[in-house]
């Protein structure tokens, strides 16, 4: 109505224009202060863009009905059906939420109840302190000429053993708290840089522009990494992202990486970097610039896991060993050897991504000193990838112990979720 350029009105607010026409079709979710700044260069009251909440309700429910036969051939009368009963249809779009978010939490819990060392070594002690405890109990309640002395031992042991139960408890209880999928701070120095990482939504604004600060000062000013492990870890990565951004520098690349469609290859030619510094420098990229959160999963030789950027809809396993099926470990299998793929995670309402990956060997200590391999994906959201007619999907998973794929020939071990969910 005002004549104005999609383009000029998400420059004047500081965003991509790729980012407001998502909103525009209520493809991501805005805060207030954004609200209020689109409110005000527009010169509405920011009630007039709030209008549209009915439009994320029928998106919503037509998520819910993904894959429901019987809801399925009604969605022609959705609108019909939220108009007329607008209660009831948030309750089924908030009771679909509140289902998806509890899925996520068993995966969560059911991957860390499997592989977490110090979960299991906690059960284990409440087990065997519990089985002590019955066994004294068993001997007082069946044996009714016991010498005074020897019943006064096994009380002693009883009042032990339970204040040793309940201390165990306690901290199991407090451990297990603490281990919410979006809060965990980790027991690890992994988990603890995931963590800080994951707060600072993976960008160091310090290290960029000009006089970018050093890695050793953040990371002492950094009260979230306690370990002397975690800060090592730390270091490391922003000594990278600091070389990262000193070769790419933000603005340009992100003009460079937009006018590309975020192709890796034509980044890498265009900055004179190697593949994997790509990957990192886009995921690094804020996300309200650019519309979208990205990925990035690397691994080493063994194939265990040491850098984790989920985004929703691509959960990554925090302690089992992730999909063999992932682009990630076909890279590694052949170094130096790029792989693209579209992908799709199973479940109930499957998302897909174009995942870039690629395997570079490293000589550490010298040309005759062992070779080290480091394989890195990036995970890029259909809607910000160059194909809108993928020749092929490829269905992968998070981990088999929480995959509900059950015809895949790469699984390892049954899935819990597959009878359940």
């Amino acid at each position: 109505m005002m004549g104005r350029k999609q383009a000029d009105l998400a420059r004047s607010v500081g965003i991509s224009p790729s980012y407001l026409n998502l909103i525009e079709h209520n493809r991501r979710r805005i805060g207030g202060k954004l609200i209020q700044d689109i409110a005000r260069e527009l010169g509405v009251e920011p009630s007039a863009l709030t209008e549209g909440a009915e439009a994320a309700l029928l998106n919503a429910l037509r998520e819910a009905a993904v894959g429901h036969a019987g809801a399925g051939e009604e969605l022609s009368r959705l609108e019909e059906f939220v108009g007329r009963f607008p209660g009831w249809a948030r309750l089924l779009a908030d009771t679909r939420q509140r289902a998806t978010a509890l899925e996520h939490s068993v995966e969560v819990l059911s991957d860390r109840m499997t592989h977490d060392p110090f979960l299991s070594a906690s059960l284990h002690e409440v087990i065997s302190t519990v089985t002590a405890i019955r066994s004294t109990a068993t001997i007082l309640a069946e044996t009714r000429d016991i010498d005074p002395e020897w019943r006064e031992r096994f009380h002693r042991n009883m009042a032990e053993e339970s204040a040793r139960l309940a201390e165990s408890a306690e901290a199991l209880v407090r451990y297990l708290d603490e281990a919410s999928s979006t809060e965990f701070t980790g027991s690890t120095p992994q988990e603890e840089l995931d963590g800080w990482l994951r707060d600072a939504q993976f960008f160091v604004p310090d290290l960029e522009g000009d006089t970018p600060a050093e890695p050793a000062e953040i990371v002492r000013g950094t009260e979230a990494l306690r370990s002397s492990a975690a800060q090592a870890l730390a270091e490391a990565y922003l000594t990278d992202y600091r070389r990262d951004a000193a070769r790419m520098p933000l603005e340009a690349f992100l003009d460079a990486a937009v006018a590309q469609r975020f192709d890796p290859a034509a980044l890498a030619m265009r900055f004179g970097v190697d593949l994997a510094a790509v990957f990192r420098r886009i995921a690094a990229l804020p996300a309200e610039r650019i519309g979208a959160e990205i990925a990035l999963v690397a691994c080493d030789g063994s194939g265990t896991l040491t850098f984790r950027k989920p985004v929703e809809g691509f959960p990554l396993p925090r302690y089992s060993a992730a999909c063999p099926l992932w682009p990630l470990y076909q890279a590694l299998a052949r170094p130096m050897s790029p792989v693209r793929q579209w992908v799709e995670l199973g479940g109930r309402n499957p998302r897909r991504f174009l995942a870039f990956a690629v395997c570079q060997p490293s000589q550490p200590t010298g040309f005759d000193g062992p070779q080290v391999l480091e394989a890195t994906m990036l995970v890029l959201p259909s809607e910000l990838a160059d194909d809108t007619q993928p020749a092929q999907v490829f269905e992968i998973g998070t981990s088999c112990r929480i995959c509900s794929r059950s015809d895949c020939a790469a699984r390892r071990e049954p899935s819990i979720m597959a009878q359940v969910f």
